[in-house]
């Protein structure tokens, strides 16, 4: 199993974008692998369109787009609730 959550954050540089950033990175855990991905890169464009990601910004949480981001911005709570911020309980 793996001991890290994987937080994938699209963006594309703007005020809104740099926002949310900075909240995702304030609420992250210690065990939280946290990548910004810029949207103006053809392959970052094409992961995207796989998440079925239509605006940033977006964060995908362990492979699913975060539930806040489907129709309108990220919110804390919603990141939050869907393991933001939570350590993955790894087992020996």
């Amino acid at each position: 199993m793996n001991s890290q959550r994987k937080i994938e954050v699209f963006s594309a540089g703007c005020p809104i974008c740099t926002e949310t950033v900075a909240l995702v990175q304030s609420i992250a855990c210690p065990s939280c692998e946290v990548k910004i991905l810029d949207m103006r890169d053809a392959d970052v464009a094409a992961r995207a369109k796989h998440y079925g990601i239509r605006a940033v910004p977006a964060v995908v949480i362990d492979g699913k787009l975060a539930g806040c981001c489907t129709g309108r911005g990220p919110d804390e709570a919603t990141l939050r609730a869907e393991g933001l911020g939570v350590p993955l309980v790894s087992f020996p």
